[in-house]
């Protein structure tokens, strides 16, 4: 397959729909060298999303029925925003553990939202049925081709904003933003992936050599909680190689911390996830290595700024 090329015309096909999300090379977080970083939190409806859902969209002939997605809250919100923007309708279904935040921001952006008990995988198995049974056309949140090569823009793009970094540190959850970079870096820039403890499908997958299932939990769990890795990312990170760190919950609420205290930025849980993996040790970078980060998602529950009472 050809995952530059595709990359390149999704870049193409979803410039004038997405952000171009600010890079900053900052130092402190007690690291004691400088790291790259890129804000893509501040994309469309708060996370990489939109680049996937818009990609998916564009190139795509959407049927009557619309659009289906399941979501742990940020693929949600992309594929309703997306959806708004180009006049497709869509149901989206996440389940009760997305909270609030990411909960409003899908019924705000016009979707027909169903809130469904349990975790994503429950999420999923509803997406599925609906689509067998109206003809809508399922959105992946990281398992498709067209999500993949959305998600790649965003390292397509960090390139072109001068990225010197030879290693780009990334938060893992059903590895489709990964697996963008894995395919369009293509072994030139060495990739860390970043999971929670509690919820690593990729590094289980290694570990066993299979994607197989794990066990649901943690502070980033609605956002980094595919219970199985997607397949693309695995051959992904079987074939271009990747390196594989967890991290605890208090290392990643510590990063997030770090994050506001330091630089103001203001992340939700998995947004802060790659850079704990630098803060606590778990990926220590050799001298003189240059590292990047990738801030991915700022839909923080609660919502800080929301109306209270």
């Amino acid at each position: 397959m050809n995952w530059h090329g595709d990359i390149a015309r999704a870049a193409d096909r979803v410039r004038s729909y997405v952000q171009r999300t600010p890079v900053l090379t900052t130092t402190g977080f007690g690291l004691g060298y400088p790291i790259e970083m890129k804000l893509e939190h501040m994309q469309h409806t708060g996370s990489f999303k939109a680049r996937g859902a818009f990609n998916t969209l564009l190139s795509s002939e959407v049927p009557e029925a619309g659009l289906v997605a399941a979501s742990g809250g940020n693929h949600g919100a992309a594929v309703a925003y997306a959806a708004s923007q180009l006049g497709h309708k869509a149901r989206i279904y996440v389940p009760e553990m997305a909270g609030p935040a990411k909960i409003s921001l899908i019924r705000d952006a016009g979707a027909d939202l169903q809130v469904v008990p349990g975790a994503y995988a429950n999420a999923l198995e509803q997406a599925q049925s609906y689509e067998a049974e109206t003809g809508a056309m399922q959105v992946h949140a990281y398992d498709a081709t067209g999500t993949v090569a959305g998600q790649g823009t965003c390292f397509a793009e960090w390139e072109d904003q001068g990225l010197e970094a030879d290693t780009v540190v990334i938060a893992v959850g059903g590895g489709g933003l990964i697996a963008g970079a894995l395919a369009w870096f293509d072994g030139r820039k060495k990739i860390v992936a970043v999971e929670p403890h509690t919820s690593c499908a990729l590094h289980a997958a290694l570990d066993a050599g299979t994607p197989v299932d794990v066990e649901v939990s943690g502070v980033a769990a609605n956002a980094l909680g595919a219970k199985r890795i997607g397949s693309i990312c695995f051959d992904l990170a079987r074939e271009k190689g990747v390196t594989s760190v967890t991290v605890s919950d208090e290392a990643i609420t510590a990063a997030q911390s770090a994050l506001w205290r330091e630089r103001r930025i203001l992340t939700e849980p998995a947004g802060a996830t790659a850079l704990a993996a630098l803060m606590s040790g778990a990926y220590q970078p050799a001298p003189g290595e240059r590292v990047a980060v990738l801030v991915c998602g700022g839909n923080i529950a609660p919502d800080p700024l929301a109306p209270q009472g």
